[in-house]
């Protein structure tokens, strides 16, 4: 399993209508992405207009060569990228380990 972060910039004062756009742009189309297997976005506290995608994938081909040479980026993009103030920034990563914190 492959974990792309995307850090995303968000033009001042669309916060609100990027938010409801990239919710149904991930629901409806990236849902359909082969090797897709789930998402979540991030809200910057003391940076509201910056966030962070994960999405996580069975492989880096299966989103930098099934999805993105595939009908679905470019419907995405469509729905979400005139809310970017510049380009989003992302990387893939590996899991090593994880843990969990303490119990109540």
């Amino acid at each position: 399993m492959i974990l792309e972060i995307a850090t995303l910039y968000v033009l001042p004062g669309k916060q609100k209508e990027f938010e409801e756009a990239i919710e149904r742009g991930l629901s409806t189309v990236h849902t359909r992405a082969k090797g897709m297997r789930g998402y979540k976005l991030n809200k910057c506290i003391e940076t509201p207009d910056r966030y962070v995608l994960e999405v996580r994938w069975d492989s880096v081909e299966d989103h930098m060569v099934k999805y993105r040479e595939s009908p679905l980026s470019p419907e995405f993009r469509a729905m979400v990228s005139h809310f970017f103030a510049k380009p989003a920034d992302f990387q893939h990563y590996e899991t090593l380990f994880q843990g969990e914190g303490a119990k109540s």
